[in-house]
């Protein structure tokens, strides 16, 4: 019925040498100055009850053999309290004085006997809440039939219809019926919960204070509560949320209280102080991809009242330097769809490629109802290359795309579980202000998921393809290329390609990639890993891929996890050696 667990062996050993301590070296007790004058020996492997017991009895120390002698009755009562509570009534505690003149000790053996299980639990809810599908979907597990009794889930199991009620707005709600009767002579226990909800609480009218930079229009698009709602706490703070991370505010509090109803229906109160509308960033970083790197952001916040914003950014490192910028205007909901207009100019010189690239474009992104993004685009791309060192070519291409995506994790910077999944369309076509006929198809799937607290499984997959009626039209930028930190590790930055008759990579048709890497948690922030990573650019779906395999460490930073990998490439064919791979961001 009882199972060992980790530790056990290791108790009994402490155990043993208690006694020994206790009987045979009353000299070397004596000689400490402060120390656990009442010791506990729960019989069988019962670590629940021994650490419960414990914890019950706390610190006794500095006590006289009689005042010692007094506080036995009061130990035993603290004991027996101990294992009531996680469900064993009838023990039997037998107590042995070791007396020394200056540190006198008592032990107390216990025998827990027959536990006290959970015969019946039955739990009512009446009133309106009886008919919410929202108040109870799943009741806490335990207490569950044929348990032994813990007094903490029955507190758990009250506690949850509690927050419940107040989650949703029952705050009339009380408890008419609850008791646990315990037989202890039987060895039984009932558990009876009846809560009477009362009417649900609703939501008013939703007020601002503060916030006159911004046209009130603005301020009411983030407002998805509507006056008569029934309240939800959630619905609060989704509305605290969507303020704090607009951009707009340093200071956002919402408050609904209860005290403020009237006739059941809360106002709610929203109080914001808004930024500073500029600020200015820079960086240092670095990634084995592209080394040291340099990056400049400046960003005006809000630049009128109806919530427009502008921004420019700029990145220089050895093998890519950019600049851009952006404005946007917010639509309804402005937490989610947004006009972005953007310019920007980027040069890059990677392994045979040299390529300058100048774009004008326009997107309009807007939240479906299905928690699906979708961004619908219109952008012009001037591009100016060489490949292997061959003589410039230059192309002009206007890309339509739509593209859609999904992000679902419990944590920003460090998730324990979510996914993402990304698809991306564009083309180009002659007749219309471009120099080839092109189709670019991206999808991007990741997911992550943790098991047994310290165990992750981090898994990646991507494909690309290019349709085209001339390959050699088609401008670097929109070919592929593997390899590097986010792709196959074990082999350079964008090194998988095809290859012309000269060697040189002019990049692939197709990109396939994926990876799977299992990671464990060493202590707090820090992790181990180990990955399997397989992929390659590609002219044909049935060329070979590249192999990578290799471990890391991964620090959880206040800004994101940072990884620090060495991987082996197993294709020398393909470049694959060993290689040192660093880079920081989010893993979703």
């Amino acid at each position: 019925m009882f199972s060992r667990q980790p530790g056990a062996a290791q108790r009994s050993l402490r155990r043993f040498a208690v006694r020994c301590l206790a009987g045979l070296a009353g000299a070397l007790l004596a000689a400490i100055a402060s120390a656990q004058q009442v010791l506990v020996e729960v019989q069988g492997d019962y670590d629940n009850l021994q650490d419960n017991a414990e914890a019950f009895i706390g610190d006794v120390e500095g006590r006289s053999e009689q005042r010692l002698r007094r506080y036995i009755p009061t130990a035993v009562g603290q004991v027996e309290q101990a294992l009531k509570a996680l469900g064993y009534y009838q023990p039997t505690i037998e107590s042995q004085m070791f007396e020394d003149t200056e540190l006198p000790t008592v032990l107390l053996t216990v025998i827990p006997g027959e536990p006290v299980r959970v015969r019946t639990v039955n739990v009512t809810i009446r009133g309106p809440a009886q008919d919410d599908p929202f108040f109870l979907p799943v009741l806490p597990e335990k207490p569950a039939v044929g348990d032994v009794l813990n007094h903490g889930h029955y507190d758990a199991l009250r506690q949850t219809i509690r927050n419940r009620s107040l989650i949703l707005g029952y705050f009339d709600g009380e408890f008419t019926k609850r008791t646990l009767l315990v037989d202890p002579e039987n060895h039984t226990a009932d558990i009876e919960l009846e809560f009477v909800s009362g009417e649900r609480f609703r939501l008013g009218e939703v007020t601002f204070n503060g916030g006159d930079e911004f046209d009130r229009s603005l301020l009411d698009r983030f407002v998805e509560i509507e006056s008569g709602d029934y309240y939800h706490a959630d619905k609060i703070a989704e509305l605290s949320g969507d303020l704090s991370n607009s951009g707009y505010f340093a200071e956002v509090l919402v408050d609904a209280p209860q005290e403020d109803a009237v006739d059941r229906v809360i106002p709610v109160s929203v109080r914001v102080r808004a930024r500073d509308p500029r600020s200015v960033s820079a960086g240092v970083g670095y990634s084995t991809d592209v080394g040291p790197r340099l990056r400049g952001t400046w960003r005006e916040h809000w630049i009128n009242e109806q919530g427009h914003r502008r921004g420019a950014e700029t990145e220089l490192a050895k093998p890519r330097q950019s600049i851009s910028g952006w404005y946007e205007i917010p639509l309804d909901p402005p937490m989610t769809d947004l006009w972005r207009f953007s310019s920007g100019y980027l040069r890059e010189d990677i392994e045979d490629v040299e390529s300058e690239r100048l774009t004008f474009g326009q997107q309009w992104q807007h939240e479906k109802d299905n928690g699906w993004l979708q961004i619908l685009s219109l952008r012009w791309e001037g591009e100016r290359y060489s490949i292997g060192g061959e003589e410039t070519n230059r192309s002009y291409l206007l890309l339509p795309g739509i593209g859609y995506s999904k992000l679902r994790a419990d944590s920003p910077l460090d998730p324990s579980r979510g996914y993402r999944v990304q698809f991306d369309l564009t083309g180009a076509h002659r007749e219309v202000f471009s120099t080839a006929d092109v189709l670019h198809l991206n999808v991007l799937v990741k997911g992550l998921i943790t098991f047994a607290d310290k165990h992750r499984l981090l898994t990646r997959f991507q494909f690309g393809g290019v349709a085209t009626n001339d390959f050699d039209e088609v401008p670097p930028s929109l070919r592929f290329f593997a390899g590097g930190d986010q792709s196959v590790r074990g082999y350079g930055y964008e090194t998988l390609s095809p290859e012309d008759r000269e060697g040189v990579s002019v990049g692939g048709r197709y990109l396939m990639a994926g990876s799977v890497e299992y990671q464990y948690t060493i202590a707090d922030r820090w992790r181990l890993a180990a990955f399997f990573d397989r992929g390659n650019a590609i002219d044909d779906l049935f060329d070979p891929l590249a192999t990578g395999v290799g471990a890391g460490i991964r620090w959880i930073s206040p800004v994101g996890p940072l990884r620090l990998d060495i991987a082996k490439g197993l294709d020398p064919e393909f470049g694959g050696d060993w290689r040192l791979h660093f880079s920081m961001g989010p893993e979703l």
